[in-house]
């Protein structure tokens, strides 16, 4: 398996070329068996060029081609239009191409052709894919494609265009017309044909963990209960405005999926607090931000090459995510994949996302790099060494090193904010709450009644103001002890009262054994017979040591011109009356 390629200018010196490179095969018998090209330029007219001159000089050789972000041959950066020629020297090497147009034809149709074309041709061992930009996921694509036999390898990657942000692409083939909205597949088999195929992020998680709350889709809404926005904002601080997605390619979101691990890039924030994703992620996934840091990244590739360089390839198809090009600003765009330089010939192209089957599961990556590699014929003697000057990685990759740190801590992290959380509640109760009965203490009961006072044209109130009848007789005769028993019994009597949440009723400790109780929206003839019924429950209340008690209770409705000591002088008037007239009694005023 060879590789030659070539630079599109003008026609006049392409078809020169091509021509030239025919006169080539035919004196040293290359077998010119596949042309794609690589274009950033997304203009139908020039392609149409490039596809006439390969078909009037190549007329039965298959060709495709796609748009990028960018085209790579040898690992390095290649011209705005490049062309591929991949010569097979087996025999037994067989090719087709196939192209599916997403206007006449849905996902579940393609896929089941596809599958229908497999039974047909049992020699396949790799599919390459080529999407358009989808307007939808392309999980329905991927699950579709579950049933291929298992020892097929499936890669690929998603056109894009010199604008990572813009949703143009397109792709063409000698089966299709040049189109915004297809697929191109590629079949690749054979008796002496080998294929190999890796993906590589070398982005690490950093800080906690966050459960996907709230998902449609693409369409990230919630992440622990709140807008995915937020996460974004309140860690990174990066605001919800037109450069959202260039500050967040840095930091996309690391997850597992299908037993792997993948990465989902943000593209854009709405007004809502939701993310758009580059694609799925279920509800219920558990998600983390993640970083890049350039020794550790190269590190990664340099480890994970060793897999590629022991399959010995004849040559390499590169997938890499425009986002990482983007990523690598600061150096040369295919800086990362150096350590591939020297196993063999390589091309491919910066991506809108990367295909690739792991463990029987096709998925669509995001900022990663997937490298294909194909072989025809058995092993050579000798694996190559896989060489990366040392001067180009980092000696120490600090990201990594913080990325561990932050991973260990983030848990202890969280315990220690859940224990904040937990004494600023246990505060913040302390504040309004009585120690001994747990109702509101006399300040909070107090704001609640001003409060009430503040809106009582829109609601209507009443108070009720209790008393422990000869309590002090309690405490002399039974102890203090005996007398926190009975208030505690009252308390409890309250609190099932402020338990019943369609009434919103308020209750607290208005001092020693006085208590007062606030009943939105009741009239005063109803809070009378409330107050009535407290009564009967707390007589009827028995007490293991000490003779049953009892309480007066005094009730009065706030009138619209009432003021705190006004309303509150009445009530207690009331209750006076209670007590002045025989005790264990309700008077309403």
């Amino acid at each position: 398996m060879k590789q030659f390629h070539f630079e599109y200018h003008d026609l006049e010196s392409f078809s020169q070329d091509l021509s030239d490179f025919k006169i080539m095969c035919e004196s040293e018998n290359i077998r010119a068996k596949m042309f794609q090209v690589y274009s950033e330029i997304l203009e139908c007219h020039t392609m149409q060029k490039v596809c006439s001159a390969i078909e009037q000089i190549f007329p039965d050789t298959l060709y495709m081609g796609c748009s990028t972000s960018g085209n790579i041959i040898d690992c390095e950066l290649s011209s705005e239009i490049t062309i591929v020629c991949t010569a097979f020297e087996f025999p037994s090497t067989q090719v087709r191409i196939f192209q599916y147009d997403l206007q006449r034809n849905d996902i579940d149709q393609i896929t089941a052709s596809i599958l229908a074309e497999l039974e047909k041709y049992p020699w396949v061992k790799a599919i390459e894919t080529f999407f358009t930009i989808p307007e939808d996921s392309t999980t329905r694509f991927c699950e579709g494609l579950k049933t291929v036999r298992a020892d097929i390898q499936i890669f690929g990657g998603v056109a894009c265009s010199d604008d990572i942000t813009s949703d143009k692409s397109f792709v063409f083939s000698q089966t299709g017309e040049i189109s915004q909205k297809s697929i191109v597949l590629i079949f690749y088999g054979g008796d002496d044909f080998y294929v190999d195929s890796i993906s590589v992020t070398g982005w690490k998680p950093l800080g906690r963990k966050f459960q996907v709350t709230k998902s449609k889709g693409s369409v990230l809404q919630e992440l622990d209960g709140i807008p995915a926005y937020e996460v974004y904002h309140k860690y990174l601080n990066i605001k919800n405005d037109e450069n959202f997605f260039y500050n967040t390619l840095e930091f996309p979101l690391f997850y597992e999926h299908n037993n792997t691990t993948i990465l989902r890039t943000p593209v854009a924030s709405n007004a809502d607090g939701s993310i758009i994703m580059t694609s799925d992620i279920e509800i219920g996934s558990v998600v983390r931000i993640s970083y890049g840091d350039p020794g550790t990244i190269v590190e990664s590739i340099r480890h994970d090459s060793r897999q590629i360089a022991d399959f010995q390839p004849d040559l390499l198809h590169i997938f890499s995510c425009a986002a990482r090009r983007t990523f690598w600003t600061a150096k040369e765009p295919t800086y990362e994949i150096y350590p591939f330089q020297g196993l063999s010939p390589s091309c491919g192209f910066f991506s809108h996302g990367e295909f690739l089957r792991t463990n029987g599961n096709l998925n669509q990556h995001n900022v990663t790099l997937v490298i294909a590699a194909m072989r025809e014929g058995k092993k050579r003697a000798s694996v190559p060494a896989v060489f990366v000057e040392e001067s180009r990685l980092s000696k120490v990759p600090l990201v990594s090193r913080l990325a561990t740190f932050i991973s260990v801590t983030s848990l202890e992290l969280e315990e220690s904010n859940q224990k904040l959380e937990s004494a600023n509640e246990k505060l913040k109760s302390a504040a309004i709450i009585d120690g001994l009965t747990g109702l509101y203490n006399r300040k909070e009961i107090q704001h609640r009644i001003e409060q009430s006072l503040l809106q009582i044209k829109e609601q209507k109130f009443s108070l009720i103001m209790l008393d422990i009848d000869n309590f002090k007789q309690v405490n002399d005769t039974y102890g203090h002890q005996e007398g926190d028993n009975v208030i505690i019994e009252l308390a409890n009597i309250l609190h099932r009262e402020q338990a019943d949440e369609t009434r919103n009723v308020s209750a607290g400790r208005w001092g020693g054994e006085e208590f007062m109780m606030l009943l939105p929206g009741m009239e005063g003839s109803a809070s009378s017979y409330t107050a009535n019924l407290i009564r009967k429950c707390f007589a009827e209340t028995e007490f293991p040591f000490i003779r049953p008690q009892t309480i007066s209770l005094g009730v009065t409705q706030a009138k619209d011109d009432d003021t705190l000591d006004s309303l509150c002088s009445r009530v207690d008037m009331a209750l006076y009356r209670a007590k002045k007239s025989g005790k264990n009694k309700v008077v309403l005023i």
